[in-house]
């Protein structure tokens, strides 16, 4: 039996074993509440380790709103350095810019000689996707206009984000006037990490659909144009490497998703890469930085972007 399965199946029978034994509370029960309190616990900011010689800028305003903050991890001794700007995931609701997995990004393109900077945004229900892709703009236009400040090259920025921020990164690559529109030059790219929203209307089109979609998109059908990259996707949009989990197929295949766009940047001119990783959609986030040939070949793109 395939170890995943038997984790699965072990996770699982903890409860019903705890039921046989006279537990009172339902394995669905303490299922919801541990959710509940997974994504509360991801909204909350905590400690990241820095590499030896890195320097933080913590909470760097860009906006009125406290959401409205990014963090800036600097390589020593680098002057003008490239930036790897990221965009948390969380279902469009939930997340913050220290949730694990920013370690191993800071590990790895400090070391290379990048800059990183990890960003929030608002979110559900006080900022719907447009609104949060808007956030994201305006951060990149702060930090590309205090550049100066850090040694950052404001010129080479590469975009990138997981999930939801996937969505968001890819939606202002599909359609640069957003950044421009908020004061920010031109980044070089993007890299989409396993995003389940590249085709806004198809998904909202499936006959089961997680809640979080109904939340983030609600039902008008000229909104869910507006916030899908398909459909923004134009011939000033920016190269792209989708990376998606081969793993996941519900409620769509991301993989597919991100050939379809693929696609239709091939027809427009626009570089488009699509990477299927044998992964979990938590393990494409948390896994980028360590060691291994899936990091090689991310790195690869966005190398090519800025050298």
């Amino acid at each position: 039996m395939n170890v995943k399965v038997r984790s699965m199946l072990f996770c699982l029978c903890l409860p019903l074993a705890a039921m046989r034994f006279g537990a009172e509370a339902s394995p669905a029960v303490d299922r919801i509440e541990r959710l509940t309190q997974l994504r509360e616990a991801s909204k909350r900011e905590r400690a990241v380790a820095l590499p030896a010689g890195a320097e933080a800028v913590r909470n760097v305003v860009y906006g009125a709103d406290p959401a409205q903050r990014f963090d800036v991890y600097l390589p020593k001794g680098v002057r003008r350095a490239p930036v790897f700007f990221f965009v948390h995931g969380g279902g469009w609701a939930n997340g913050d810019k220290t949730n694990p997995g920013i370690e191993n990004k800071i590990g790895f393109w400090l070391a290379k000689g990048y800059a990183v900077i990890s960003a929030n945004y608002r979110m559900l229900p006080e900022a719907a996707p447009l609104l949060q892709a808007r956030d994201v703009a305006q951060a990149v236009a702060t930090a590309q206009r205090r550049a100066g400040e850090w040694n950052l090259d404001p010129a080479r920025f590469v975009l990138a984000g997981h999930s939801a921020g996937a969505h968001l990164v890819a939606l202002l690559g599909a359609e640069p006037k957003r950044l421009a529109d908020a004061g920010a030059q031109r980044p070089l790219g993007v890299v989409s990490l396993d995003s389940g929203a590249l085709d806004v209307p198809a998904l909202m089109g499936m006959p089961r659909l997680p809640k979080l979609y109904r939340n983030a998109f609600g039902a008008d059908e000229s909104y869910w144009v507006s916030t899908s990259p398909q459909q923004q996707l134009g011939r000033t949009a920016l190269p792209m490497l989708i990376v998606c989990s081969s793993e996941r197929r519900f409620p769509s295949s991301p993989c597919d998703e991100g050939r379809k766009l693929a696609r239709k940047a091939a027809q427009l001119g626009v570089r488009m890469e699509v990477l299927p990783e044998p992964m979990s959609h938590a393990e494409i986030n948390r896994e980028l930085g360590l060691p291994s040939a899936y990091t090689e070949a991310v790195a690869k793109f966005v190398d090519s972007l800025v050298i």
